[in-house]
């Protein structure tokens, strides 16, 4: 008969690992997507550390669906769903859903990506072309809370404020930007999770 191998769960390395613990943590089943390069650190982070498992990604062709997909299940579940979108871009795309969860009440979580924070640590032209000081200006109006977490230390604080704030009546959206995680540190972000490669 053989003997059964324990499993053990991955050690987290990198500020994406983090956030996919939070998301495991607070039992997201799911987080919508349109794969963006600013935030590729976390799209391999839930695969390759989170085993692709609650959450499950969903993959979506636009960011405004993504953020209506989370919106739809917070109608039909009663709590916030996760969506993930690539910065400056994709928080334009899926304004309009975002905006559209906050006159229903009802609470959504928006992860978001930005380039490197410090600009010493970005790479020529495109990081530059997706990098924004203070994202959370284009949805502010129409969110309960928004931030930009500047360690990966201070991800977990943001992460709690943002799913605690839009839950209690009335239910409202969350938006996380976050920096960029990468090897050897963290450069800044936004709660609306920036950058999260590694």
């Amino acid at each position: 008969m053989a003997k059964a191998q324990k499993t053990e769960k991955p050690r987290a390395e990198w500020g994406s690992d983090v956030v996919v613990d939070l998301l495991k943590a607070f039992e997201f089943e799911y987080i919508a997507i349109n794969p963006g390069a600013t935030f590729r650190g976390l799209h391999d982070s839930l695969v390759n550390y989170g085993g692709n498992h609650a959450p499950e990604i969903i993959l979506c062709n636009h960011e405004e669906i993504a953020v209506a997909l989370a919106h739809g299940y917070a109608r039909a579940k009663g709590r916030p769903m996760a969506a993930a979108v690539h910065n400056v871009v994709g928080l334009q795309h899926a304004s309009m859903a975002i905006y559209n969860a906050w006159a229903d009440r009802l609470p959504v979580i928006v992860l978001g990506g930005t380039g490197p924070m410090d600009s010493a640590n970005r790479r020529p032209w495109i990081d530059w072309v997706h990098t924004a000081n203070v994202q959370g200006n284009l949805v502010r109006d129409f969110c309960k809370w928004d931030d930009q977490p500047g360690s990966v230390e201070a991800v977990p604080d943001s992460f709690i404020r943002a799913y605690r704030l839009p839950t209690p009546p009335p239910p409202g959206r969350g938006f996380i930007f976050s920096g960029g995680a990468r090897r050897g540190g963290f450069s800044g972000g936004h709660t609306f999770f920036q950058n999260w490669q590694k």
